[in-house]
């Protein structure tokens, strides 16, 4: 398996759960466009790029163990004030993963209390 294939898989994972192209986008800071190449696997993420996209699906694989996985789109773009009203996806774009996580950790303690 190429690894253009391995990240169009992860991508259309991402999809499959409900996060929209545009969404992908915000949170990698990447065209539209660019997400549909990754998801096609004629282009591979690069850079930051991959790196967020890595975070991103990180951050689903967690979330769908600690909520309803038709909820985690919703999340993802909800203001939380923890995050000083931005939404998981605009602080995954600037850089913010850890808090993110962090928050995350804390919804994943509180399941299993």
């Amino acid at each position: 398996m190429s690894s253009a294939t391995a990240y169009a898989l992860e991508v259309r994972r991402v999809r499959a759960l409900g996060v929209a192209t545009a969404d992908i986008a915000s949170a990698t800071g990447a065209e539209q466009g660019t997400v549909t190449a990754w998801a096609r696997a004629s282009r591979r993420p690069a850079g930051i790029y991959r790196q967020r996209l890595l975070e991103l699906v990180s951050l689903l694989e967690r979330l769908v163990t600690v909520m309803d996985p038709d909820t985690v789109p919703l999340w993802l773009q909800k203001p939380l004030r923890v995050l000083d009203d931005d939404r998981p996806l605009d602080a995954l774009a600037a850089g913010r993963y850890r808090e993110v996580s962090k928050l995350v950790a804390e919804l994943e303690n509180d399941s299993f209390s």
